[in-house]
C-alpha cells in the first residue's frame, strides 16, 4: 500500500558495549514507548554492540536472537526496523544493515566503505552492492556510517525518496557529519536522515549524536538534542519531494558513474 506521508522515529541512544542482550533490552523499552503510530523506526550502526573490532565476540547469524526479536517487534508494533549489527555469514563478518519489515520480510545492505582508520577493513568484509528498499511505495537507501563520505556511492541514480545513514560518528569530527548529511540531501533531492549513537564507548571515543533529518532543499526538520538520548519522530511527504524536483529539475542533470 502506498503512502503519501511516512513517520519516522529516529532512536538517539548510548550502547552498552559488546553485550546485545542488554542493548536489545534497552532499545525494546525505547520502542514500546513510542506511543503514537509510525511507519519505521531507526537505531544506530551495530546497535547490539557499539563500533568494536572484535566481532567474533558479538556476531550473529541471520537466524540469531537480534533478527528473531526484531521480525518480533515490528510485528508487534506494526512497524519497519532498520539498523546495522555484526553478521556472520559464509566465513566472513558483515558490518550489516538489516530493515525488517512487518511481515517479517528483511532486506540488507552491507557497508561498502569500511573504516580503515580504526581497522574495520581488516576484520569485516565490505559491500559491493546498494539496496534500495521499496516500502510503503517509497523508495529508501539505507547506508552506513562511513558510506556518508563518499557521494559517488551514494548518487541518486535509482531516483529514491530517502537516503538514510546510521552511524557511530565521534564527536571530534562531528561538524563534517552535520555537513555531509545536509549536502547529501541537497545534491540527491531526497529526505536525508541520519541516526548516531550517544556515550562514550571502550576505546574511550564519544559520540555527541547530531541525529537529523533533512528535506530536499536541505532544511533540518528535527530538533534533538546533542548528547542526550532521544526518539524523536518526522513526517516526511512526497509532496516535499515531487514539487522541487518537478519545479528544479536537478537530477535530470546528473552526470553518470561507472562503479569497478
Amino acid at each position: 500500500m502506498e503512502s503519501q506521508e511516512l513517520k519516522v522515529a529516529l532512536i538517539q541512544t548510548n550502547l552498552v558495549w559488546e553485550h546485545p542482550a542488554e542493548n536489545r533490552k534497552q532499545l525494546g523499552e525505547k520502542i514500546h514507548a513510542i506511543s503514537e503510530a509510525v511507519d519505521l523506526i531507526v537505531l544506530p550502526e551495530m546497535f547490539t554492540s557499539g563500533f568494536t573490532m572484535n566481532p567474533a565476540h558479538i556476531a550473529e547469524t541471520m537466524l540469531g536472537e537480534t533478527l528473531t526479536w526484531l521480525k518480533k517487534l515490528a510485528k508487534e508494533k506494526n512497524t519497519a526496523i532498520t539498523g546495522s549489527l555484526v553478521i556472520s555469514e559464509h566465513g566472513n563478518h558483515y558490518n550489516r544493515s538489516v530493515f525488517v519489515l512487518p511481515s517479517g520480510n528483511v532486506e540488507t545492505y552491507d557497508k561498502r566503505h569500511t573504516f580503515t582508520l580504526a581497522g574495520e577493513h581488516e576484520v569485516y568484509t565490505a559491500g559491493t552492492s546498494k539496496n534500495i528498499i521499496t516500502y510503503k511505495g517509497w523508495k529508501i537507501c539505507t547506508l552506513i556510517c562511513y558510506d556518508l563520505r563518499f557521494p559517488v556511492w551514494a548518487r541518486n541514480v535509482e531516483n529514491y525518496d530517502i537516503l538514510l545513514y546510521v552511524a557511530n560518528w565521534p564527536k571530534p569530527r562531528i561538524n563534517a557529519w552535520d555537513a555531509l548529511l545536509k549536502a547529501r540531501a541537497i545534491e540527491n533531492m531526497s529526505y536525508c536522515i541520519g541516526v548516531n549513537r550517544v556515550g562514550l564507548d571502550a576505546n574511550s571515543h564519544q559520540y555527541s549524536g547530531h541525529s537529523a533529518a533533512y528535506d530536499v532543499l536541505g532544511e533540518k526538520l528535527t530538533n534533538i538534542e546533542p548528547n542526550q538520548e532521544e526518539t524523536a519522530i518526522v513526517t516526511l511527504t512526497k509532496t516535499n519531494i515531487e514539487t522541487y524536483r518537478n519545479k528544479l529539475k536537478f537530477l535530470d542533470d546528473k552526470d553518470t558513474f561507472l562503479f569497478a
